[in-house]
């Protein structure tokens, strides 16, 4: 399972690459293999403001349907419009092409709250 070290999570299995003071959003490897093949992805609009542990996005697959939570509080600045044609790049590149959105912080600050890798991964296995 892959758990690049540069970026943070969440609890609810979301991650977050800090690029030039925005958060580029995706779900974790775990997240995706849990949830099977996706096959709909849907992303926020751009424009949006977001609350911090409010749904973003949602995700539906051969298994279930499951809520993408906003890690932290700000605006949607960027979407994937790409997952709307190819939904299995969540599964196929999760870290990569498989992201969902872009939000720039209310609060930069805010990112620091988050799970870095270690403790994230003391989460997945505890699980």
């Amino acid at each position: 399972m892959q758990l690049p070290d540069d970026l943070r999570y969440s609890s609810d299995h979301e991650w977050v690459r800090l690029e030039d003071g925005k958060l580029r959003l995706g779900i974790t490897d775990y997240a995706q293999d849990a949830l099977g093949d996706v096959v709909y992805v849907e992303v926020p609009e751009v424009g949006v403001a977001v609350e911090a542990l409010a749904k973003v996005s949602e995700v539906e697959s051969t298994k279930s349907v499951s809520d993408i939570y906003a890690p932290v509080a700000g605006t949607v600045v960027a979407v994937n419009a790409d997952l709307a044609d190819s939904p299995e790049r969540l599964n196929d590149d999760p870290y990569g092409e498989g992201w969902i959105c872009v939000i720039e912080p209310a609060d930069p600050s805010s990112v620091e709250s988050l799970l870095d890798v270690e403790a994230y991964r003391r989460l997945i296995e505890g699980s």
